[in-house]
């Protein structure tokens, strides 16, 4: 209760209007088996439960949380007695955070791999999240996240006995600015940059990524149709495809390309991360048609 999952869909179905219903609560493991044995239908859950689940071909994604257009984030939460204690250690774990988040957008491949090892996740599923155009690896307390905070006070407050929160005396980043100028770094200039700090070459919106078995590293894609194209080579010369990403074509979500739902529109092949989205398209779109990916593939001349 309380997570990122539990409010996207506490939200998501406040905004479809969709009244009465009793939120049920368990771990992500269990509900990921319960929807794999039948026993539910569906679940909100926050990654990497969602991708892990589509790219085993347990489940389909139905709802995409960019829908909300409210970010989300992990943060650093440290006891200001502790803080106070010992700023040393405060300072050599934001240090090490900052080291580790440099590697990460410097060497994304290598560090998905690293994170797999660790968690037990598959490399593709890691990678979805944690590669070029996924999440967003960066340090700093933007004004949009102290405000998506703020947000979630009232949300939190309608699940159970929440107290009152200032967020603003909540969020401290001294230390991190002062980690930043031990490293002779712009703190302010870094949060006020709103774009991923690690992107694919070409447009964000458009460019895809594919991963071949073997091979140490990926290949971007300038759009959509050249992945398709790349994908349909290199399964002609026999590569095996561990995956093939895409941005989807209405939020920019980075998906999984055979899992997405695709529209051809006169020339173009669209992405999307849901039935739902692609709906939304052909709905706009009347000369657009729904294909699946192997049609889409075959398509991609």
């Amino acid at each position: 209760m309380g997570s990122a999952g539990h409010g996207t869909l506490v939200r998501a179905l406040s905004r479809a209007g969709v009244n009465g219903v009793e939120v049920l609560n368990q771990q992500p493991q269990v509900g990921a088996s319960a929807l794999e044995s039948g026993q539910v239908q569906a679940l909100s859950q926050f990654v990497a439960w969602p991708g892990l689940l589509v790219f085993q071909g347990k489940a389909k994604l139905l709802y995409d949380g960019a829908e909300l257009n409210l970010p989300t984030l992990h943060g650093v939460v440290v006891r200001r007695s502790y803080a106070a204690a010992h700023p040393e250690v405060l300072a050599a774990f934001l240090q090490a955070q900052l080291d580790a988040t440099d590697f990460l957008n410097a060497h994304p491949l290598q560090a998905a791999r690293i994170v797999a090892d660790a968690s037990g996740l598959p490399p593709e599923v890691v990678y979805l999240y944690n590669g070029p155009g996924g999440t967003s690896f960066d340090t700093t307390l933007k004004p949009s996240l102290t405000e998506a905070l703020k947000s979630d006070v009232p949300y939190l407050k309608s699940i159970g006995d929440f107290a009152d929160l200032d967020v603003d005396k909540f969020v401290v980043d001294e230390p991190l600015r002062a980690v930043f100028t031990a490293r002779g770094l712009d703190y302010q200039a870094a949060r006020a940059r709103t774009t991923n700090p690690s992107t694919l070459r070409g447009d964000p919106a458009l460019a895809g990524e594919l991963w071949l078995d073997g091979a140490d590293t990926t290949q971007t894609t300038a759009d959509p149709a050249s992945l398709l194209r790349a994908v349909r080579d290199a399964l002609g010369r026999g590569a095996r495809v561990r995956a093939a990403y895409v941005p989807d074509t209405e939020f920019g979500t980075r998906w999984f390309a055979d899992k997405a739902f695709w529209v051809k529109d006169g020339q173009n092949y669209l992405p999307f991360g849901t039935a739902a989205g692609a709906g939304r398209y052909l709905a706009a779109h009347p000369g657009g048609i729904a294909v699946n990916y192997q049609q889409a593939l075959g398509g991609s001349v």
